[in-house]
């Protein structure tokens, strides 16, 4: 184990590695909860891949045009805000249709941000980044921009919790109450769209919806109140985090998908135990 906390200690990347995957399972874990809960994983994926779109046009707009005051990150954060809000707004008025529009918002993001990607010669590496992850190539500005979109969304959830609650468990009743439902979900989409930001920089596009759900149904296996909830997912998720980069430490495996890999395994053993219990 020294030898792991050795290079923690003494290099900045791999210290910076591991305070950004704690910030990103602080906002997982709480906005993963959320999205169990409501039962909205698939609207959620969506917005998950729409986001390469941004990513894919920024990229281009940087290397290709010159423009340097813009980054990838940034691309991503717009284009999760953008689809999230299309995506809400065709669940509102379109449920009979919504599978397949949201599917087509899904692939019409992943295919943009392909097309830009691939107009930008050499690089290749970073495209791979974006989509498997790669925790190691987190920089001190991203845990600044990550920091601040987890104030963001943590302070958003602390104000708004209880109507969150309420139209996660019943829309009708929160309708009822007075509640503005259709604005408090589409802000609930926005919130997760910026989680999937910062779970991208951990885990990448193609696994940021292991990060997103897995600790919040675990926790969900062993809890029904969702601040306890919350709270046991936040836990596991930084768990995850810890030992997937340890993992890869010692084998050499790419550290996204060994903190992919540590989240399916404890799923499954939770549901192992839980079935054993009854």
């Amino acid at each position: 184990m020294n030898e792991f906390l050795l290079p923690l200690i003494s290099s900045p990347l791999f210290f910076y590695a591991l305070i950004a995957g704690f910030l990103a399972s602080f906002v997982g874990g709480v906005i993963g909860s959320y999205v169990v809960v409501k039962r909205i994983s698939f609207i959620s994926g969506s917005i998950s891949h729409s986001i390469f779109a941004g990513i894919g046009i920024f990229l281009w707009l940087e290397r290709v045009k010159g423009i340097s005051w813009i980054s990838p990150l940034e691309g991503a954060f717009l284009a999760g805000i953008l689809s999230a809000l299309i995506i809400g707004w065709i669940h509102l008025h379109y449920r009979q249709r919504e599978d397949s529009v949201i599917a087509a918002v899904w692939s019409i993001g992943m295919a943009l941000g392909i097309l830009f990607v691939s107009q930008t010669p050499g690089y290749n590496v970073e495209l791979t980044n974006y989509l498997v992850g790669n925790i190691l190539w987190v920089t001190k500005q991203d845990l600044y921009f990550l920091l601040i979109l987890d104030i963001l969304v943590i302070s958003l959830v602390v104000i708004l919790h209880p109507r969150l609650l309420a139209i996660c468990f019943d829309e009708e009743q929160a309708t009822l109450q007075g509640i503005k439902v259709h604005r408090l979900y589409l802000l609930l989409l926005t919130l997760i769209s910026i989680t999937v930001v910062l779970l991208m920089q951990i885990v990448g596009i193609i696994l940021v919806m292991t990060m997103l759900t897995i600790p919040a149904t675990i926790a969900n296996l062993y809890t029904k109140q969702l601040s306890r909830m919350m709270a046991i997912s936040v836990a596991l998720s930084c768990l995850f985090c810890l030992i997937g980069m340890v993992l890869s430490f010692y084998f050499d495996f790419p550290t996204g998908a060994s903190i992919a890999m540590t989240a399916g395994t404890f799923y499954v053993f939770s549901l192992f135990t839980r079935r054993q219990e009854a």
